[in-house]
């Protein structure tokens, strides 16, 4: 009952929310309006009224933004999710143990390296992708580092994967502030773009290159919550329960990392998502993984496009990175975290 009525509630919630975001700009659209125009699409005709170029606005500039910030918020809150199943740790996320910045360096290595290999100019497939399997490639080993220092005795030892944590993301900002000092002016107006965050070149080109990588986990680690709640319990009490452990712990990193390093190597690092959606989720649904997961990604969603709105208005005409708003966000709700963690202990 409760799963049913969260995530009806968060789909519903996503639905406005992307009805508004798509109306709100400079040429402004009623969220009738909006719906009028996608249902026209299919062979629907609303009773609404609208002028004819906002359909051109709608599709073209609009609507490949909020489809993408739905993608990417999906896929970070639910990346959250399942490494604090994976740690067992409501402090872990992509960004706090250094993945985000591993697949950043890794993008903006790929930026300095990428016109000066023949192999993306004669494949252009190869050329198109280049930034996201470079950031998979660099979240993937990133993380398995981590998970490799930290764990003692059979398990992750959370002090050691948050220092290791930030060992990393230091080595990682070093290599992009070299990467920095090397780049020319169009390169360096990129690696700026990865370390503020932004959805301002989202296009349906962009849309369709990420759709793959955020999908994916979208679907399968859904379908890992039975294991994550028997995870939680410990492992030794999850491989008796019949789950295979080291198989999991595999599935999880590289289909949290997958959705990662798609929203990276499109919008740079957006932080704090795949932190504190989850633990929202959880203050109203429970820690039961089955409700969790699939609603950290609707909450990421919605979560994402509301900020990205905030973005585009706040300063309007200009616009404000992303990364900025969440941050903004998310920072005080981390110390409120800490704050509480602290009393449980000390309780």
């Amino acid at each position: 009952m409760i799963k049913s009525l969260s995530i009806s509630f968060l789909t519903i919630l996503l639905v406005l929310v992307i009805l508004i975001a798509t109306g709100t700009g400079a040429m402004h659209m009623s969220p009738l309006q909006v719906l009028a125009i996608l249902l026209e699409r299919t062979g629907i005709h609303l009773p609404v009224v609208y002028e004819e170029n906002m359909s051109g606005v709608l599709w073209m500039i609009r609507l490949p933004r909020v489809i993408l910030g739905v993608l990417i918020g999906a896929g970070l809150g639910v990346a959250g999710a399942a490494l604090q199943g994976l740690f067992r740790n409501p402090l872990a996320d992509p960004g706090l143990i250094g993945i985000s910045s591993g697949a950043s360096m890794a993008a903006v290595v790929m930026i300095i390296i990428q016109n000066a290999l023949p192999v993306f100019h004669s494949v252009p497939a190869l050329n198109f992708y280049a930034l996201n399997l470079a950031a998979f490639g660099g979240a993937v080993i990133t993380t398995l580092f981590i998970f490799r220092v930290a764990r003692t005795g059979g398990q992750a030892a959370v002090s050691t994967m948050l220092l290791a944590g930030i060992a990393v993301r230091a080595l990682c900002e070093s290599v992009t502030g070299l990467m920095t000092y090397m780049a020319n002016n169009e390169q360096l107006r990129s690696i700026t773009f990865w370390s503020l965050g932004s959805l301002g070149g989202a296009s349906w080109q962009t849309v369709l290159g990420v759709l793959p990588f955020i999908v994916i986990p979208l679907i399968l680690l859904p379908r890992l919550a039975s294991a994550l709640n028997l995870l939680s319990l410990g492992e030794r009490e999850a491989m008796h329960s019949g789950v295979k452990v080291q198989r999991l712990k595999t599935q999880l990193i590289v289909l949290a990392t997958m959705a990662v390093a798609a929203g990276v190597a499109v919008a740079g690092i957006i932080g704090f998502i795949g932190l504190i959606v989850p633990h929202i989720v959880r203050q109203f649904t429970g820690p039961d993984y089955r409700v969790l997961v699939p609603g950290a990604a609707l909450a990421g969603a919605v979560l994402l496009s509301v900020a990205d709105l905030l973005c585009r208005t706040i300063v309007a005409p200009a616009e404000l990175p992303v990364g900025i708003i969440t941050a903004i966000i998310g920072a005080p709700f981390f110390i409120w975290l800490i704050i509480k963690e602290k009393r449980t202990i000390i309780a």
